[in-house]
């Protein structure tokens, strides 16, 4: 089997991810920061102007710098990956571990991942961009994120000519996105605040301060499971440093006013609280036929659970494991096969029921 071959099959294959093991600064809330970095080749157009012949040049030449970074052994080996190679289903799958977009999955000529066998860096290849340079972290650790995706970045632009402007800086197919090219974004669970009927009134506040807020996999997609993503909305006119620092200070008072409500909801509904997380724990321990809409409803409420100290025993690592577990692919695939609707349902309660009684054993 070949190395590309091999490294694919163990991302899809395993439910767990480094940036679920809930290690790192407040990751009782903050499930994941991420930073990205939108580079494109000087001379080239952009890829939603790229004919076939073009998009496959700037795959081709994306992978023998990544041979040559390799070569050189600077970092954890990387593995670059044709998305022409890899079926619909596995390409699903590797948005459901935020590996890539939903819109990357799509089967166009071209576009390519490269990661490692950590996850812990993934580089899109003709996604809006030439290149999308992904680092993702556990807690709220933007700092350490951004370290990681500006050394790959320095070891790219050795090997890759960028398109770069003195006066705008880096030049992207998305006018938001000129400038700096770094979109920093933090995965947040706000469970109380849903309860307490606050979430809106805080991602209002959020929005107003600049920074923009999309649901668990990103733009277009909707906040289950209690799960946001805040993210800058403008890389113009500000440093790597001040855009960082910004949604850092924002993520800490998004997570003040989830934890006052935690607090909250012990001291004054405790009993109902209990109540709410034991039969959300009862349903996902047992139930024969569940939706993914219903198992990350559950899965909010027992990872609340467990950070609380109300559930003894599973850890939030494979707590947090049931946000790939849930997805209709990551299902079939470990099944095999393609599924209706009713399939996946009785598939998915047996994986959880599995998976959540192997934290027992």
């Amino acid at each position: 089997m070949r190395r590309e071959e091999g490294l694919l099959e163990n991302i899809v294959r395993r439910s767990s991810s480094p940036w679920m093991d809930g290690s790192g600064t407040m990751s009782d809330v903050v499930i994941s920061s991420r930073v990205r970095l939108a580079r494109n080749l000087r001379d080239v157009e952009f890829p939603h102007r790229m004919d076939e012949k073009a998009a496959k040049t700037v795959f081709d030449k994306v992978k023998n710098a990544v041979l040559d970074v390799n070569a050189r052994k600077a970092v954890p080996e990387l593995t670059c990956i044709d998305l022409e190679d890899v079926s619909p289903l596995d390409r699903q799958v590797l948005v459901e571990k935020h590996l890539m977009s939903p819109q990357h999955a799509q089967p166009l000529p071209g576009r390519g991942l490269v990661t490692r066998p950590d996850e812990r860096v993934s580089i899109m290849v003709n996604e809006e961009d030439h290149l999308r340079i992904q680092c993702l972290y556990s807690g709220l650790e933007l700092d350490e994120a951004y370290i990681t995706a500006n050394g790959m970045d320095d070891l790219l632009d050795e090997r890759l000519d960028f398109a770069y402007d003195d006066r705008t800086g880096f030049l992207t197919a998305c006018p938001t996105n000129v400038g700096t090219g770094l979109r920093a974004s933090v995965m947040v669970h706000l469970p109380a605040l849903a309860i307490g009927d606050e979430v809106s009134r805080v991602l209002s506040a959020v929005n107003k301060m600049g920074l923009v807020v999309r649901g668990l996999y990103g733009e277009g997609t909707e906040g289950q499971g209690n799960v946001y993503q805040v993210s800058n909305q403008i890389t113009l006119g500000q440093s790597e440093k001040e855009i960082l620092e910004n949604l850092s200070l924002i993520a800490k008072q998004v997570v003040a006013e989830e934890k006052r409500y935690r607090e909250t909801l012990m001291k004054n509904r405790r009993s109902a609280l209990e109540d709410r997380i034991f039969r959300a724990w009862g349903i996902l321990t047992n139930a024969r036929s569940m939706s993914s809409e219903e198992a990350v409803r559950l899965w909010s409420d027992v990872r609340l659970g467990v950070e609380l100290g109300l559930i003894d025993g599973p850890d939030v690592t494979h707590i947090n494991e049931i946000l790939v577990i849930a997805q209709p692919n990551f299902v079939m695939r470990s099944h095999g096969r393609t599924m209706s609707s009713e399939e996946r349902d009785i598939a998915r309660a047996e994986l959880l029921r599995r998976h959540l009684a192997s934290m027992k054993s």
